[in-house]
Order: structure tokens, then sequence, then C-alpha cells
């Protein structure tokens, strides 16, 4: 297996152009795909899951809203919870 490579110059502008910001938002959304297993791009399963977190905000599918984390599974969630 070999690195990932994960371009900052993308990664940053969805961070506020912060570091630690990004490093919050991917460590967060590794422990939610530890947790949930919901994968919101197409990867490797073998692929780490820092990587597929940076990989999922680099998409736009993980964003940062009032400090937490939001991403297109709760959405999904969220619309199913408002239908009930």
């Amino acid at each position: 297996m070999r690195m990932a490579y994960q371009p900052l110059e993308e990664l940053l502008p969805k961070a506020s152009m912060s570091v630690y910001r990004l490093v919050r938002l991917a460590s967060m959304r590794a422990t939610e795909l530890a947790t949930t297993g919901v994968k919101l791009v197409d990867v490797p399963n073998d692929q780490k899951l820092a990587t597929t977190a940076l990989d999922e905000i680099r998409a736009g599918k993980v964003i940062e809203k009032g400090g937490d984390i939001f991403t297109a599974y709760h959405e999904g969630k969220n619309k199913k919870n408002a239908k009930s």
C-alpha cells in the first residue's frame, strides 16, 4: 500500500484556511467512520480512516458547522427523521 497524497491547497479552504481546524475536522470524521462505517466517497477498503476523512472533506461531503461536523450522512438521516 502506498501513501496517499492529500493536497493542502484543496483542503485548507474547506477548513477556513486553518490547519488546526482541518486536523480537528478530519479527526472527528475518522472517529465517526470508525463508529458507523458509512463512507461518503468511493475508496479502497484497505484505506486508512484518516485518509478517507480527508478525501471526504476534499470532496465537500464533510463540513464544519458551529464547531461540529456535518456530513451528507447526517443530512440523509435528518430528512428521514423530518418525514416521520
